[in-house]
Formats: structure tokens, C-alpha cells, sequence
């Protein structure tokens, strides 16, 4: 578990039309952090409903807000794309290259599932790859990452490629809708790649509405997966999405941020199955769940929490006046929600979309 040292701080970066950027600043860290927010990307997050395409199209223009903001900053030169398949699909790295001006000239493609046994992880298998060592290039990527195990496995694939083929990247660009536990496997991996590639440039890395934190057991429901759901506490969740869920209190309720990325996309009725599988739960459960713990939970505190405690333990203090979303958010506390009859409700509307991609 990753937890954020005294002094972790947020500060706007850049604003490219409706999507926000922030710099992270994390004492002892030496790669180069940000938290990006815009529509697309609240909405896939919020929304298990986003599937197929959209869940491309989603994350579009946010995208090409970080690489035109790197390329502000000075960042120039040919760009490599590395996609592990399934989730990875997801980013639009390459669309997005292109429409802030930057060369791609090779894509390099690792196909790696996990191996899962009743909800529990048994192992990774890479089943294909096409890589082909290049030098002194930039070096995209775009992965959900949870654990880091995938991508951690990935990786080290992928850098034993580029050393066999007397290869090396110049600098790195990640972009994911992650966790916290990115930040030391992360850290890690630039370490190394900094020794074993003189002149390495470092690594920008970017979240989509937040860094989240990853379920260690099943939670207040009962029904959570460990080391695969997302939820807030101990993370830091931008104000934009913060108020975005407020206005759509259900969805605070969701099974965790995004699901499994690559099932809805190239899978859409297993994605459903699994989303009909926590509501579900949720179902069965109902009458056991206390829904003020749940909320707590799913919000990363307890109730009440004094405003400029609020602001300490959402690392907001600094960024503007947010009291208002700070009394909403203390309102969803008392807010009447009967989780059966929620359950029930999303339930049908899942089955109804299920229908249409069956």
C-alpha cells in the first residue's frame, strides 16, 4: 500500500478547453506526476454503460491535453507506442500524437492476460508480441493499472527486447486510469531504465480524474475483489470528478472506477455479466450492508469531517474554495438511498444493454 508523504501537494498546470490538468507533487519522487480531468473521461469512469468505441473516443481529447502540454514544455521528436493489449487498446495514443504534431514511428505490441481463478489472480501469460528495438525515442504507453503486475510483467518483456537489441528509450509518456501502487513501481522502473540507458529523459505520468486506491479485501459490501477494484481512500480524486459524482450520487455506488478496460471494449457482454454480478451481490446483500459505512468507504472518510479537515485529507488545500462541494459531499451521508431497489434498478438497465450485444 502506497500512502502520500506530508507535503503531497496539487497545482493547475493547464486548461485546454473543458479538460483540466494538475502537476502531483510527491516528496521523495522523481518522475514527473499529473491528474487530468475532462468529460470523456468523468463519464467512463462513472459509467459502466460506456462501452465498445466510446470507451476510445472517451479519453480522446484528454489525451491530446497531456501531449500538448508536454510538447509546451518542449518535449519534441519521433514517438514508439507500446499497447498491452485488451485494456490498453483503450488510450488513443497514436490519434493523438498525430494532432498535436508528433511523429509515430513504430507501434510495439505485447498480448498478456491474467490468468483468474475465482476472482482470484493465478498468474500472467504473454501470448504474442511484436517489438522491434529502436534508439533514442520517446516511448508512449497507456495501461489500467491496479496492482502493477501486468504492466510490471510487460515492461520487463519489453526492456529485454530492447537490450537484446541494442535498443533504449529517451524518455517515457504513461498514461493510465490507475492507482497509487503505480507511484513505486513506477519510481522503480525509472530507476532502472536510468541505468541501463545513459542520457534517460525520465518519465511523465498521467491519471485520468485521479489516483485511486485498490481494495485490499472485499470491502463493506462483502461482494469487492482485492488488488482489482478501484475506491478513493488514501487516493487523491480531482475536484472536477469529485463533483461530477456528486451530481451522480449512483454512481458513487458503482463496483469500482472503471471495471476490466478491455472487456468493455472487445468483450462488452462479459463486461456486463461482471457488472451484473456486483448489482447482483449488491442485491443479496442489501439488508447486511450498512449504507452510511458504504458511503464512507466508497467516499475515503467518515462523517463529519470539518472543511479544512476535508481539504487535508483530499490534498485540495491550495486550489480554490471548495466548500460547496465539500457540504454536498457531507450531504450524501444523509441522502435516502435503498440499495435494494438500486439494485434492482440497475440490474434491469444493464440487462436491456447486455440484449443489445448479445
Amino acid at each position: 500500500m502506497f500512502f502520500f508523504p506530508d507535503g503531497t501537494s496539487l497545482h493547475p498546470a493547464a486548461q485546454y478547453g473543458d479538460t483540466s490538468l494538475y502537476s502531483l507533487h510527491v516528496p521523495g519522487l522523481h518522475n514527473r506526476y499529473y491528474l487530468l480531468s475532462g468529460p470523456g473521461s468523468r463519464n467512463l469512469e462513472a459509467f459502466p454503460e460506456v462501452v465498445g468505441f466510446p470507451c476510445y473516443t472517451a479519453l480522446l481529447e484528454e489525451t491530446i491535453s497531456a501531449f500538448r502540454y508536454l510538447v509546451s514544455k518542449g518535449m519534441g521528436g519521433d514517438l514508439d507506442i507500446f499497447t498491452i493489449l485488451r485494456g490498453g487498446l483503450n488510450y488513443p495514443l497514436e490519434e493523438a500524437a498525430s494532432k498535436v504534431g508528433l511523429r509515430v514511428k513504430d507501434m510495439h505490441f505485447v498480448s498478456c492476460e491474467r490468468v483468474i481463478e475465482n476472482h482470484v489472480i493465478k498468474g500472467l501469460e504473454i501470448k504474442y508480441d511484436k517489438i522491434r528495438p529502436t534508439r533514442g525515442r520517446i516511448l508512449g504507453c497507456g495501461d489500467i493499472l491496479a496492482t502493477g503486475d501486468t504492466f510490471r510483467y510487460c515492461f520487463e518483456h519489453l526492456i529485454r527486447r530492447f537490450e537484446e537489441g541494442e535498443g533504449y528509450f529517451r524518455r517515457i509518456v504513461f498514461l493510465t486510469i490507475g492507482g497509487t501502487r503505480a507511484f513505486p513501481l513506477l519510481e522503480s522502473l525509472s530507476e532502472r531504465l536510468r541505468r541501463l540507458f545513459p542520457g534517460f529523459e525520465g518519465m511523465d505520468c498521467f491519471f485520468f480524474e485521479g489516483a485511486f486506491s485498490i481494495y485490499e479485501d472485499k470491502g463493506v459490501s462483502g461482494i469487492n475483489t482485492p488488488d482489482i477494484d478501484f475506491g478513493w481512500k488514501g487516493g487523491i480524486v480531482l475536484p472536477e470528478f469529485r463533483r461530477f459524482i456528486v451530481d451522480h450520487p449512483d454512481a458513487l455506488l458503482e463496483k469500482c472506477i472503471i471495471y476490466d478496460g478491455g472487456a468493455r471494449r472487445y468483450e462488452i457482454p462479459v463486461h456486463f455479466d461482471e457488472v451484473l454480478e456486483y448489482w447482483e451481490g449488491i442485491h443479496a446483500h442489501a439488508d447486511r450492508i450498512d449504507c452510511q459505512e458504504l458511503i464512507a468507504e466508497k467516499l475515503g472518510y467518515s462523517v463529519p469531517v470539518p472543511y479544512e479537515e476535508w481539504l487535508e485529507k483530499t490534498h485540495l488545500g491550495g486550489l480554490g474554495d471548495y466548500r460547496s462541494l465539500w457540504a454536498d459531499e457531507q450531504a450524501l451521508f444523509t441522502r435516502k438511498t435503498d440499495l435494494r431497489e438500486l439494485a434492482l434498478r440497475r440490474m434491469e438497465s444493464i440487462h436491456q444493454l447486455k440484449q443489445v450485444y448479445e
